[in-house]
C-alpha cells in the first residue's frame, strides 16, 4: 500500500502567518489554485479511498484533489490540527520571540513544548493520530493500493512520528511541509518506507 499524506492549500492565515490550529480557516483563491493542481497532477493515480480532518481548509482541499473521481471522502475528527488554545490567530513570528510564550520551543525544541492550559500537547496529537493509524490504515495496509490523507502541517508530522516510529524530539523531521506538499509513503513486508517527502505539483 501507499500513502499520500497531504497538507491543505493555503489560507489567509498561512499567509499572515498567523496560528489557526482547530480554528476552521478557509482556503484564500491561491490555496484553491494549488489544491487544483495538485488534483490535476493525480488525475490518474488511483486511490481506494480519501481520508480528512472535518476542518474546511483541509476538506475543500481533500475535495479540489479528488474532483469528479469516484472516490470515499471520508472525514475523520481525529485528523484535526492540533490545538494551540488561547495562540490561535496570534502571530508566530511575535510568539517565537517572546520569551515567555508558550509556543517558544514549538518548532526548534518539540519535546520541550508546553501548551497553554486550553492547548493540546503534541504527545496527545500524536495519541490520536496513532489511534487513527491503527483502527483505520493499518487492517487495509496489506489490502488496499493507495489511500490519502489531507490534513495540516503538524497533524500530518504527528503521522510521520508512527511511520517513522520516532519521538517528539524528531516531531520535525523532514521539516514543515508547504502547503500541498504530498509525502509519499509505502508499507510492505511490515515495514514503512518514505519514498518522498517534498513532493509538489505545482
Amino acid at each position: 500500500m501507499e500513502l499520500y499524506i497531504v497538507r491543505h492549500g493555503e489560507t489567509l492565515w498561512n499567509k499572515e502567518k498567523r496560528c489557526q490550529g482547530t480554528i476552521d480557516i478557509s482556503l484564500n483563491e491561491y490555496g484553491r489554485e494549488l489544491a487544483r493542481i495538485t488534483g490535476e497532477s493525480l488525475k490518474d493515480v488511483y486511490f481506494d479511498k480519501i481520508y480528512s480532518s472535518p476542518l474546511s481548509r483541509a476538506y475543500e482541499t481533500a475535495c479540489l484533489i479528488k474532483g469528479d473521481r469516484d472516490i470515499p471522502l471520508i472525514k475523520d475528527d481525529r485528523l484535526k490540527e492540533v490545538c494551540f488554545g488561547n495562540m490561535e490567530g496570534m502571530c508566530m513570528d511575535d510568539m517565537l520571540k517572546d520569551p515567555d510564550s508558550h509556543f517558544k520551543h514549538f518548532f526548534d525544541a518539540p519535546h520541550l513544548y508546553v501548551p497553554d492550559e486550553n492547548g493540546e500537547s503534541l504527545e496527545a496529537l500524536c495519541e490520536r493520530t496513532k489511534c487513527f493509524m491503527e483502527k483505520e490504515i493499518m487492517p487495509v495496509a496489506d489490502t488496499l493500493e493507495r489511500v490519502m490523507i489531507v490534513g495540516h502541517g503538524a497533524m500530518n508530522k504527528s503521522i510521520m512520528c508512527y511511520i517513522k516510529d520516532h519521538g517528539i524530539d524528531k516531531f520535525w523531521s523532514g521539516g514543515l511541509q508547504k502547503n500541498c506538499n504530498v509525502i509519499i509513503v509505502s508499507y510492505k513486508d511490515g515495514k514503512f518506507t518514505v519514498l518522498d517527502e517534498e513532493k509538489i505539483f505545482y
